[in-house]
């Protein structure tokens, strides 16, 4: 199993935000995160990072104990995080944005092969690779987001909210990027509201709500799940 989740719980001060999050993720697998605002997605996928310290439960990443590494140490550690709002630095080029996910060593030692990976991956940027990541429109802004992440050569990808303010057709152009990498070994964990779209991509999901995980399951049987399709396609 390469990541797993048991029963974690995390406080923001005084306030709970998770109660009881459990869930795994197989090698090779694409797997969704769903569940409305403030159901604790965001908190979950810095749980696995390292932004969020535990206090309770355990993280584990292919049999190792995750629970109170630091994120640069999860990342030296295979895992790689596009966060909610893309997080650019707006007043530096593609290129630089793209440079600052080599944060690894070996990223480092091979950043001009890792960042042409990138460009054959989202021509757009090396068209533009000089230009401020500031003045690009949302989805381009997007893609520097994913490639800088991939830049580390994460074996687990964790995408939080990747598709907000990000125009229909390139959002099907991410999505095509996405299985291309899973195709060649990456793992992807999505976080996404929107259900369809989710389904584009993953094949199994859980569902969180409340800061616990409440269903879980292949795409087809949620779908086919009354409680499910009531809560997240507004059926029945």
């Amino acid at each position: 199993m390469m990541l797993e989740l048991k029963n974690i719980a995390v406080d923001h001060g005084k306030v709970r935000a998770l109660w009881d999050v459990s869930l795994h993720v197989e090698q090779g697998e694409r797997v969704a995160l769903l569940g409305a605002n403030g159901a604790g997605k965001s908190t979950t996928i810095g749980a696995i990072i390292g932004l969020y310290p535990l206090s309770e439960g355990s993280v584990s990443y292919e049999g190792k104990e995750l629970s109170h590494h630091r994120t640069a140490e999860t990342v030296n550690e295979g895992i790689s995080l596009v966060p909610e709002g893309r997080r650019l630095f707006p007043g530096m080029s593609v290129f630089e944005n793209l440079a600052m996910g080599a944060y690894t060593r070996r990223a480092r030692k091979n950043m001009a092969e890792e960042i042409e990976k990138i460009y054959t991956l989202f021509p757009i940027l090396k068209e533009k690779r000089r230009q401020n990541a500031g003045e690009l429109s949302g989805g381009q802004q997007q893609q520097v987001a994913v490639g800088r992440a991939l830049m580390s050569s994460p074996r687990l990808l964790l995408l939080d909210e990747p598709f907000i303010g990000v125009a229909p057709k390139v959002i099907d152009e991410i999505l095509d990027t996405l299985r291309k990498i899973v195709e060649e070994g990456v793992t992807v964990l999505l976080v996404e509201q929107n259900v369809h779209r989710a389904f584009d991509f993953a094949t199994r999901a859980y569902v969180l709500e409340n800061g616990r995980t409440v269903l879980d399951g292949d795409r087809e049987r949620l779908l086919d799940d009354p409680e499910f399709a009531r809560t997240f396609l507004g059926l029945g």
